[in-house]
């Protein structure tokens, strides 16, 4: 089963895919659009999901440490709708906390350089957040 992590953000949105075994997550892209266009996130999603015959999105739900979903994870909520309403793959959402945090370590412990890490952590946490899925799946 093929499947897709997404790590959204304001500004970009991190993209991982699984082998088709459904057991190893990987990095593939980020996409970049402008400050909250998520319209236009959309727009370049939708191609990679039918290029990779994607079967399930697992979409990061960003959660305050308490467990709220605040606005960021609202919007998230709303991007989830926005890909269902235009294609029919399901979307799971995944609590996403300490995505980032993880991704970053993992890259500093790899020696990765500041500037590398910037482009590449949207991926990295979508890594983490569709291997996090995959594993819970085993």
């Amino acid at each position: 089963m093929k499947c897709m992590g997404l790590d959204l953000g304001s500004r970009t949105l991190g993209i991982a895919t699984s082998d088709s075994l459904g057991w190893f997550a990987s990095s593939l892209t980020t996409i970049r659009f402008e400050d909250d266009d998520y319209e236009t996130a959309l727009e370049k999603l939708l191609p990679l999901i039918k290029e990779h015959r994607i079967q399930t999105i697992v979409l990061g739900l960003p959660k305050h440490m308490n467990g709220d979903v605040g606005i960021r994870g609202e919007i998230c909520l709303q991007f989830k709708e926005m890909i269902e309403s235009q294609c029919d793959v399901p979307v799971v959402m995944w609590d996403e906390r300490l995505t980032t945090v993880a991704a970053q370590k993992l890259l500093i412990s790899h020696d990765v350089s500041r500037k590398k890490r910037k482009q590449i952590i949207d991926q990295m946490a979508a890594v983490q957040i569709l291997q996090g899925y995959l594993d819970s799946k085993k």
